[in-house]
């Protein structure tokens, strides 16, 4: 099962982009670009689900099929 989960992505003064996520509390990511920055959050928040499976605290997050979340650019 996948989930899906909403990771906001900041850039820092120094250069680097850092991930966070309000719906799973304690990840956090650091990256050089955007994309290493996601894949270093999606390695977290595996780790942070299944820390919390282990003590029976299943979080309740949509499934991809459920979560449609789009972003746009628009040129104003």
């Amino acid at each position: 099962m996948e989930l899906a989960i909403r990771v906001q992505v900041e850039r820092l003064p120094e250069g680097v982009f850092l991930a966070t996520s309000e719906e799973l509390p304690g990840l956090i990511a650091q990256g050089r670009t955007v994309a290493e920055a996601l894949e270093i959050a999606r390695d977290v928040a595996r780790k942070l689900i299944e820390a919390r499976r282990e003590r029976e605290e299943v979080p309740k997050f949509p499934t991809t099929d459920e979560r449609m979340d789009y972003t746009i650019v628009v040129a104003a």
